[in-house]
């Protein structure tokens, strides 16, 4: 046996144990998973998969730090297209959505890590992804726009809040919701997101008399 072939098992291996926690993790939870079942669903021995991870939360970490829900929207954000910074922010908006309603259980792994581990592992997450999201919001900077002077990492915050958000709620309510709080919802939001909830002044001089 080479040391490649040796290598590449071992890489499987790594990846069979993670694939099989996160299906586990995401379908029943952090606490009634156990290693042994992760072992099963794998199709490992028990003893195989200490041999690449010391517990259950060093594969949660690991988990974390591959797929994690920003993981996979911070490169769908930096894809997004637009001439203005409405047009980017627009398109952005509506990727990170999508992005999400196609992986669901991304939200469980959040859930997890927020209940189950008082968001322990953000430090991790902090450093693989905050020079990428630098990296989106020099990018909203360079657009000839007139911004308000708010910190550029402050308005990444924000974005990622209030869409994240976005998605959570409708996922929550579903069709509980009345009509007015689904029409148009999501442009409504990325307009929102964009000029606040209150009337330019030119709008309130439009204003009827009463």
């Amino acid at each position: 046996m080479t040391d490649q072939t040796f290598i590449s098992k071992s890489d499987r291996t790594h990846r069979a144990i993670l694939e099989s926690a996160y299906s586990l993790f995401s379908s029943q939870g952090y606490a009634a998973t156990s290693m042994r079942q992760i072992a099963d669903s794998a199709k490992l021995a028990l003893g195989s998969i200490y041999n690449h991870f010391s517990s259950k939360e060093e594969i949660f970490q690991a988990i974390i730090s591959e797929r994690h829900p920003f993981i996979r929207i911070i490169p769908v954000l930096k894809d997004a297209k637009g001439e203005t910074m409405e047009e980017f922010l627009r398109n952005a908006a509506v990727s990170l959505v999508e992005e999400l309603e196609k992986h669901p259980e991304f939200i469980n792994l959040m859930l997890i890590e927020l209940v189950e581990f008082k968001g322990k592992h953000a430090a991790i997450l902090f450093e693989i992804l905050f020079p990428e999201v630098m990296t989106i919001a020099g990018r909203i900077g360079t657009f000839q726009d007139k911004l308000r002077p708010i910190p550029l990492p402050l308005l990444m915050r924000a974005f990622l809040g209030m869409f994240v958000s976005y998605f959570l709620t409708g996922l929550l309510l579903k069709d509980m919701m009345p009509a007015e709080m689904r029409e148009n919802s999501l442009d409504l939001f990325v307009d929102i997101f964009l000029n606040g909830i209150k009337q330019s002044p030119e709008m309130t001089s439009m204003k009827p008399a009463i």
